[in-house]
């Protein structure tokens, strides 16, 4: 059978279901396990940030998902089409149902921002005067109809990667895989990018998966979020959710740049002796987030406790508070159970001397 009338009919009757879905997935490289088990899926529609550490397996996640690996076990489907079995030309088709953007844009630099995007269309035998149109067309999405005919040489990274984005774009792709996209830009050119995405997201219903280090990113534009560590999925839900209460260490440790963290000369002085001062932390989200904590706390503990730190955050439209409080020893545990009547999760971080 024809494999495009085949991937035809698999995209057909995937229309309603996940754009992707692994099942047990499992890559090594040696004695290393860059994949160990790999379980997710991806919704139509939906972004989804993967991060992790170096190392953890993102980009080999990545490199099977549009076919240059091959698991050594375990079910990848795209689009309800089991691909782990397929030959390379049956790959094809595929592939062209996935846009990728890079790191460093992957531009040619001997061809114009328009013949750059175009590329993909010449390659699968478009007429010119239809895929300088359909350049053109993504061009005016990702803001650079001024540049058709200007050289990578010529352009900003933005625009670089602008132009990395209309080529992904070209063949109408489901899928857009982002490969650490942001992390060559600087700050005000990477929300810019983000902007972007977010908007195309939006208008094409087009599904992007985020494989980033950049905790910002992620929360920035991803609905969702799964978080690798040494090759296996440790933790995912919705980006506020686990934004607001990571389970996992390595969870923790990765927002740890993005979260507020206990001032370091408190921090220092925690001992496991219990007496003096509790340190509790407290993580709380949504409606309780931005309810009356504070004005119980003082009805029910006079006196009882200071607030060290912390602050209430907004991600996807939902309130996200994070606080430190110095508790008299005596009263932690009753303060601790009051806080999570409320909702909230509660961590005793150590002891102090009062008033530390």
């Amino acid at each position: 059978m024809n494999s495009h009338v085949t991937w035809k009919a698999a995209s057909a009757a995937a229309e309603e279901t996940d754009v992707i879905r692994l099942a047990d997935v499992r890559r090594r490289f040696g004695e290393t396990a860059a994949l160990d088990g790999v379980t997710l899926t991806v919704r139509r529609g939906e972004i989804l940030g993967i991060i992790g550490r170096s190392g953890a397996g993102k980009s080999t996640l990545i490199r099977c998902l549009n076919g240059l690996e091959r698991p050594d076990s375990g079910t990848i489907e795209i689009e309800g089409r089991e691909i782990t079995g397929l030959g390379e030309a049956d790959l094809q088709p595929l592939r062209r149902r996935i846009g990728m953007i890079f790191q460093h844009f992957n531009l040619l630099s001997a061809k114009t921002v328009e013949e750059n995007v175009a590329l993909p269309l010449k390659i699968e035998g478009w007429p010119k005067a239809k895929r300088l149109a359909r350049a053109a067309e993504l061009l005016e999405l990702v803001g650079l109809s001024g540049k058709a005919k200007a050289y990578p040489s010529e352009l900003s990274g933005g625009q670089k990667q602008r132009v990395g984005i209309a080529r992904a774009l070209a063949a109408k792709p489901a899928l857009l895989l982002s490969d650490e996209a942001t992390s060559a830009l600087d700050p005000e050119t990477t929300r810019s990018i983000l902007t972007l995405l977010k908007d195309i997201n939006r208008k094409l219903g087009l599904t992007i998966l985020l494989i980033t280090h950049e905790m910002e990113v992620v929360r920035g534009i991803a609905d969702r979020v799964t978080v690798l560590d040494a090759g296996r999925v440790v933790e995912e839900g919705p980006v506020w959710q686990v934004f607001s209460r990571p389970q996992a260490e390595t969870t923790r440790s990765l927002l740890s740049s993005i979260r507020p963290q206990l001032p370091a000369h408190i921090a220092d002085k925690l001992t496991a002796d219990v007496g003096g001062e509790a340190i509790l932390g407290i993580d709380i989200a949504g409606p309780a987030a931005t309810g009356p904590l504070f004005e119980g706390l003082s009805q029910e503990f006079p006196g009882g406790y200071r607030l060290n730190h912390g602050g209430v955050d907004h991600i996807q439209e939902q309130a996200v508070g994070r606080f430190f409080l110095a508790v008299p020893a005596d009263k932690a545990a009753s303060l601790a159970s009051y806080v999570e009547r409320l909702g909230a999760q509660v961590e005793v971080l150590g002891h102090v001397a009062d008033h530390a």
